[in-house]
């Protein structure tokens, strides 16, 4: 399958800067991204978001389950075994009409300028679409965006021509997209509300929320020990991840609405709280972590622990018959 020049790409509303979290992880946004660039509707398959829970350190990186894809979309997520050239491989691919997903690192992708391209490392998920080995160039799928990179950046994903591998260095962690000739002819509405019961079901047993409420305590007491960059570190693996999971299950639950589903308003609208007052949160940690002082932070979660049971009870009571419970 040809992708149109990145140059031409335009992102998905779910990605739009209007959004309180127009960017949620590098996952999620490179499916949104490649979902629709396939033609497809990518706020059909988030029904999984209402699984996001509280990890003790972090909020889950919530990520689509693969079997949502395929049972959506008709697309299959396999690993690639990498045993050659990286480069190699993702030639052979893509020659074939497959996205080849590999973990890169962020220092050589042009789309991360201003936060990691040439400055720092980090590990990040890139899709690629296009290879020209000749050329050393590529195009790629990552976060909200679709980029095209090559020369030095080429290099330093795949090694310089001729480079012999170190054998200390551990082959990267390769997957392949296999994209049907032709997408499914499947119900969008029915398919997407029987995996959001299916995810239901499979919820959090306890509130996230309030776990994280009893721990932030400890939390403030090692943030105050931290640099102010910190903040950056904390926000995007609690207050980012759950402010953009919750903004998200609010599109899919407005989506279904459009589809004709009823009685969703309660939750779209205690989802939309709590991605509001993740983003409000977010702002004022960074004061915080200035002053050392969190006063404040603790009743913002706890305000979301109300929202989220809220969010979950009527959803729980519409699609699997449970009575809603009721916030403390």
């Amino acid at each position: 399958m040809r992708f149109p020049d990145p140059s031409s790409h335009r992102p998905h509303a779910l990605h739009a800067a209007d959004r309180r979290w127009p960017e949620t992880n590098c996952w999620t946004d490179l499916w949104i991204e490649i979902v629709a660039a396939l033609g497809q509707e990518p706020a059909a398959m988030l029904g999984f978001t209402v699984t996001q829970s509280y990890e003790g350190d972090q909020a889950t990186f919530f990520k689509v389950p693969p079997a949502d894809l395929e049972r959506l979309y008709g697309l299959e997520l396999l690993e690639l075994s990498i045993f050659d050239r990286l480069e190699a491989h993702v030639v052979e691919q893509v020659a074939r009409d497959r996205i080849v997903l590999v973990e890169a690192d962020a220092h050589f992708l042009p789309d991360t300028l201003g936060v990691t391209y040439r400055t720092g490392h980090s590990k990040t998920t890139i899709g690629i679409t296009a290879i020209d080995s000749a050329a050393r160039r590529l195009d790629y799928f990552h976060n909200a965006g679709y980029f095209r990179l090559e020369g030095e950046d080429y290099d330093g994903i795949f090694g310089a021509p001729g480079e012999a591998r170190d054998p200390a260095v551990l082959f990267p962690y390769v997957e392949f997209l296999k994209i049907p000739e032709r997408a499914p002819v499947v119900d969008l509405r029915r398919e997407a509300v029987d995996l959001l019961k299916r995810h239901l079901s499979r919820r959090p047993a306890s509130n996230p929320f309030a776990a994280w409420s009893a721990d932030f305590p400890r939390h403030a007491a090692d943030l105050a020990t931290r640099p102010p960059e910190w903040f950056h570190i904390y926000a995007f693996n609690l207050m980012r991840q759950y402010g953009a999971d919750f903004e998200l299950l609010a599109s899919h639950l407005a989506w279904l609405e459009g589809q004709g589903e009823t009685g969703l308003a309660d939750a779209r609208v205690a989802a939309e709280e709590i991605a509001e007052t993740m983003k409000v949160m977010q702002f004022k940690l960074a004061r915080a972590m200035a002053k050392k002082r969190f006063d404040g932070l603790a009743e913002m979660i706890d305000a979301c622990a109300v929202a989220w049971e809220r969010c979950m009870g009527t959803l729980a009571a519409k699609y699997l018959g449970e009575a809603a419970r009721r916030a403390a």
